[in-house]
């Protein structure tokens, strides 16, 4: 059995395989999957777990290069910009609107259903190289 970390077998694997500049998706519990992308839903009840939670867990384990977020959360979810920061340091983020977001989503290794129900508690985990 695995110490800590990420301990969802899928979700491990989907961190294990992915390359430099692969995405990954971390979502509230109503941010629209596409069919093509796979969903890994940790989603529990609402709240359960949280966006901070789920983030807090791959910050463990997945090095960072960018982070891509929705536009509109910088004035709906202020706490999002800041739960990013204490996980993701100096990490750059870029702002696109929110449909541009959600299209980006079908390009992602996998989308992370949290148990968020906050506005906009959306990213998109760009990975990076540890060397």
């Amino acid at each position: 059995m695995k110490l800590g970390g990420v301990l969802n077998h899928r979700l491990s694997m989907v961190i294990a395989e992915m390359g430099h500049t692969d995405g990954l998706t971390v979502a509230d519990a109503g941010l629209p999957v596409p069919l093509d992308v796979e969903r890994i839903d940790l989603a529990v009840s609402p709240g359960v777990p949280s966006f901070a939670q789920v983030l807090e867990a791959i910050a463990s384990e997945l090095k960072v290069e960018e982070i891509v977020l929705a536009r509109e959360a910088f004035d709906l979810n202020p706490e999002l910009l800041r739960t990013i920061e204490r996980y993701y340091p100096g990490v750059p983020t870029t702002a696109v609107p929110h449909v541009e977001f959600k299209e980006l989503t079908g390009s992602t290794r996998a989308v992370i259903r949290s148990g968020e129900c906050a506005p906009y508690a959306n990213c998109i985990l760009r990975s990076g190289v540890i060397f």
